[in-house]
């Protein structure tokens, strides 16, 4: 068990605390503004759909390639300023995507979205992780929320400007406009100073198979990043499994409706925020380390039954189950990577960030594969997979806190 000693936030944390919100708000608003467009670019470029699958994997083909540099920046810029220039210059890259004229800009301008996304992330979590230390318990779940809605509020705004017959140019550039406006802005309240260690230093027991605070990096500090990144990968997983195959395997297999197949998707988005508002409360009264065994079963049985017995709205609820199960992985990992001992500020969160993106670019193909060979039921046995996964890695992650008694 760990003790922390915190004081409460004082009216520049709880600022900051709405200016990372703002942050995430913005990161999740900017693309979901670009994916509703996605079919009028490809018509006007007049691309074929291997030429659309290329040229829109330069989106996270970009993420991947800067995803190591984010450490670099953060270091020599702060958390903040490098979480608002990567929002500028992705915001950038989106506008060139809906100006662009030929397959060939249209793929490099989603490769630079793609890069300055990968350094945005990393540095909002990074700065939503100060904001954390100074609060004394955990916030960082309901920032990876506000992202959802701000998904949601893009592809609302893009909706309504197909729906008005704006072109997809002008409407990203205003778009952009605004979110990057919002984004500097929230600059100013964001916390001063270099981006350090824990300002709160636990003075107990370390998770299971974790070095303590004093030690020094080595195999077992490798291990743990592995074993975070395995950790958050399996959250990404059942995220793709959800966004690329729920709604195929809902109308094919199971020969649902097509709006009905929506449902699948839709019901792991909308567990997953739920989990999301609630995981901060969760993670302070029982720890990371017992929150995320709990989602790991719950995703393992849900979607394991629902692929066991399959039935429509056994598979939504199955989905459901998965989203709900993962919604608190992927912060966990980066919250235990950002205070990894030995390791330079940004270093531990870089790592874990490209990593699980390399995962998640390769996630699709590998169900693939398994689809085509076997059938997409089992190829989507990746679910369940993750779950026992996440119940046999969760020992890296911290136990619950003790609060000092007065």
């Amino acid at each position: 068990m760990t003790v922390v000693v915190a004081t409460p936030p004082t009216v520049a944390d709880r600022r900051a605390r709405v200016a990372v919100a703002v942050l995430f708000f913005t990161n999740g608003a900017l693309f979901a503004n670009l994916l509703p467009r996605y079919p009028q670019i490809k018509e006007a470029l007049g691309i074929t759909n291997a030429g659309y699958g290329l040229a829109v994997a330069a989106f996270p083909a970009g993420a991947v390639a800067a995803g190591l540099a984010a450490g670099v920046v953060i270091r020599r810029l702060g958390s903040a300023r490098a979480a608002v220039a990567g929002t500028l210059l992705t915001a950038a890259g989106i506008v060139a995507a809906g100006f662009s004229g030929t397959v060939a800009l249209f793929a490099a301008a989603l490769f630079l979205a793609g890069a300055m996304d990968a350094i945005t992330d990393v540095a909002q979590n990074a700065h939503g992780l100060r904001v954390q230390r100074r609060y004394g318990r955990s916030v960082i779940n309901s920032f990876h929320a506000i992202w959802s809605i701000g998904a949601v509020t893009g592809g609302a705004m893009a909706a309504g400007a197909i729906a008005l017959g704006v072109p997809p140019g002008r409407h990203l550039a205003v778009s952009g406009a605004v979110f990057t406006v919002v984004a500097c802005a929230a600059l100013r309240f964001c916390l001063p100073g270099p981006d350090t260690g824990p300002a709160v230093e636990p003075v107990a027991d370390a998770p299971a198979g974790r070095p303590g605070k004093g030690a020094l990096p080595g195999r077992r500090t490798a291990w743990v990043l592995a074993a975070l990144v395995l950790i958050a990968t399996a959250g990404t997983l059942v995220e793709d499994a959800g966004s690329s195959w729920a709604a195929l395997y809902l109308s094919g297999p199971l020969h649902a409706s097509v709006a009905l197949a929506a449902s699948g998707f839709i019901a792991l988005v909308g567990a997953q925020f739920v989990g999301r508002v609630l995981g901060d409360r969760l993670v302070d009264r029982f720890g990371q380390r017992a929150v995320a065994r709990a989602g790991g079963l719950v995703t393992a049985a849900g979607m394991g039954l629902a692929l066991a017995f399959p039935t429509v709205p056994g598979t939504v609820l199955g989905f459901a189950a998965a989203g709900f199960g993962v919604a608190t992985l992927v912060p966990a990992a980066m919250h235990e990577a950002d205070e990894l001992p030995g390791l330079k500020p940004g270093t531990g969160l870089a790592l874990v960030s490209w990593l699980m993106r390399l995962g998640f670019l390769l996630s699709p193909p590998l169900v693939g594969l398994v689809a085509d060979a076997f059938s997409l039921r089992a190829g989507l046995l990746v679910v369940p997979f993750a779950g026992v996964l996440v119940l046999l890695l969760a020992g890296v992650l911290q136990g619950r806190r003790r609060r000092p008694q007065h």
